[in-house]
């Protein structure tokens, strides 16, 4: 067993090494912020605290390793991926430049050329351009294989190719991706520049820095890639937060939000920047909760969908992650309640029983996906932990880690709950 194995929770992140040069700037031209300076051997617990730390977490190395290493292997046969080898035929953009489709928006029947295109909510065009998105699903899925099986065997070759891969990816001038999202999720004939809804797609690269926590222990992932990919996390915070894109997204009154700052706190723990934490821990307790969850612990803007039960789930999870990204010691999220009971304890215990029997789902079946959900959502292997309760934990064991449908895919954060729980 790796030497890592026996660190608290296993994710640790080195904060504020040095800022790498951008080589080719966003069009989008956005004021930084400074850099949080500190010494490049400091490190600091990223994913530190539960309620009871003497709870006792399932060996996910031991569950997982078969899988680990299926994932890992695979990754290592894979050429480097980036954005600049697809170009998208409707980007005004350079290939440096992401760029998406609105996952639900249809050309419109009555319009000779179908335009300004129409919502149906909750089913996703095939014929959207995605290529863009999906290069990215993969590199996330690669790395963070890759992590985790460098964080179990400690073998150097999963550090190399997670190396090669993220630094052809985010670094390298010829094949990086700029760190802005201006035009992610386009609407034909409607919203043809991008909109603030569409930095849902990164949502996926939160797994990329607890997978480099893992990974920067070995000898084959070079320094100069770690300081190079906080450059990028940096000034791709920087964007989200200053752009007009990223404030409206911020502002969103649903499960977007809570993916907003989800990433905002990944990626601010990652560059050292304690004052964006704060405010990401200020969004949870003053926000998240008091408006986005109701008395019974569900969250009522999902159930409107026409997919309630997979938003549910989705909301579920990452608000579950916002804990265990941000509670420390002084400032406990999984314990944080308001005075009417609202907590994440009461919206893991609301959710659970569906998770468990999804026949006594009391709304109509999702329009699309009905049939793929759940998986191994991760809400119920850090509730399980962070409260002390094995029937999530067991519940957890049961459901499939890996579907197959690219429309659940798409919607799931986490794909090695190792980099995360232990």
């Amino acid at each position: 067993m790796n030497k890592l194995a026996s660190l608290p929770l296993l994710t640790l992140l080195l904060l504020g090494t040095g800022r790498a040069t951008a080589a080719d700037p966003s069009p989008t031209t956005v004021a930084a912020t400074p850099a949080i300076s500190v010494p490049t051997n400091a490190s600091a617990s990223f994913l530190a605290s539960i309620p009871n730390p003497g709870n006792k977490a399932p060996d996910v190395a031991a569950i997982d390793r078969d899988r680990i290493l299926k994932a890992a292997d695979a990754a290592l046969l894979l050429a480097p991926l980036s954005i600049t080898q697809t170009k998208a035929p409707a980007s005004p953009a350079g290939i440096h430049d992401y760029y998406s489709n609105g996952d639900y928006w249809w050309p419109d029947p009555s319009k000779p050329d179908g335009l300004p295109y129409i919502q149906r909510d909750g089913q996703s065009n095939p014929a959207n351009f995605s290529d863009h998105r999906v290069a990215l699903r993969k590199l996330r899925d690669a790395v963070a294989a890759l992590g985790a099986a460098y964080l179990i065997t400690g073998e150097d070759k999963y550090a190399a190719k997670a190396a090669e891969m993220l630094r052809v990816f985010f670094l390298d001038p010829e094949t990086k991706m700029n760190p802005n999202l201006q035009h992610a999720q386009t609407v034909a004939g409607a919203f043809p520049n991008g909109r603030g809804i569409g930095i849902i797609d990164t949502l996926h690269l939160i797994e990329v820095p607890v997978a480099v926590a893992a990974l920067q222990k070995s000898p084959s992932f070079p320094t100069e890639t770690v300081t190079g990919l906080k450059s990028w996390f940096h000034d791709y915070l920087d964007w989200m937060i200053t752009s007009k894109n990223g404030q409206d997204e911020a502002a969103a009154k649903n499960n977007h939000s809570v993916a907003f700052w989800l990433q905002a706190a990944v990626f601010a723990a990652f560059t050292g920047d304690q004052e964006r934490l704060a405010e990401c821990r200020r969004q949870f307790k003053e926000v998240f909760i008091p408006k986005q969850m109701a008395p019974n612990g569900s969250f009522p803007l999902e159930l409107k969908r026409t997919k309630p039960y997979a938003y549910s789930i989705f909301q579920l999870d990452n608000m579950t992650t916002l804990c265990r990204v941000l509670s420390t010691p002084d400032e406990n999220l999984w314990a944080f309640e308001l005075p009417d009971g609202r907590s994440i304890k009461k919206g893991i215990a609301y959710l659970e029983p569906y998770l468990a029997d999804k026949s006594s789902w009391p709304l109509k079946p999702d329009v699309q996906a009905w049939a793929g959900w759940p998986t191994r959502q991760p809400a119920l292997l850090m509730g399980g932990i962070a409260y002390g309760d094995p029937t999530y934990i067991d519940l957890w064991k049961k459901l499939h880690p890996d579907p197959s449908d690219e429309e659940i895919q798409r919607n799931i954060a986490i794909t090695q709950p190792i980099l995360w729980v232990q």
